[in-house]
């Protein structure tokens, strides 16, 4: 859903007293809350990336648990442990 917005020049009117009409009207027109609210969005990964990036954290998992047993690796405290 494409929303254009356009602005005439009235006569005389400075360039910024156009671009000033161009805000209030962008602004008026809800176009960039819309856009702001899509900014960060992402889609959907399929079940085939999903299953794929599982496996790939439940691998590197078991490997730092292997790295911990190992002594190769020091196991993570928790920041606020007593």
């Amino acid at each position: 859903m494409a929303i254009n917005v356009e602005i005439t020049r009235n006569g005389t009117e400075n360039a910024i007293g156009i671009i000033r009409r161009f805000t209030k009207k962008v602004q008026g027109s809800g176009i960039l809350p819309r856009v702001r609210s899509l900014r960060y969005n992402q889609r959907v990964l399929s079940s085939y990336k999903t299953k794929m990036k599982t496996l790939k954290s439940l691998k590197r998992k078991s490997e730092i648990q292997e790295l911990i047993k190992l002594g190769k690796m020091q196991e993570k405290t928790s920041r606020f442990s007593k």
